[in-house]
């Protein structure tokens, strides 16, 4: 492979073409390493937006679950005096 590619290139600089195709060569190889580059930045960018909106929704639930925990019960039971849950009974 190595042996094809130095063929042509000794044959672009027989032609006059060696700047044209290294130019050619260079502005393929930037779009290909520009593009793997983008690429990981947008996942990097969608994995920690979903992965804020995943801690977002589970500290949600948690509060919500500690909330219905610690919450009052306010059954169909009466409620009682004050004075009869201290004990004084006057």
């Amino acid at each position: 492979m190595a042996l094809f590619l130095l063929i042509l290139l000794v044959l672009a600089a027989a032609a006059g073409i060696l700047g044209a195709v290294l130019k050619v060569t260079l502005v393929v190889v930037l779009s290909i390493v520009l593009s793997i580059v983008l690429l990981a930045w947008i996942g990097a960018w969608y994995a920690k937006r979903r992965m804020r909106a995943f801690q977002r929704d589970f500290q949600l639930r948690a509060d919500e679950n500690r909330r219905r925990r610690e919450a009052y019960d306010v059954g169909s039971e009466p409620r009682q005096d004050p004075a009869q849950r201290l004990g004084d009974g006057s």
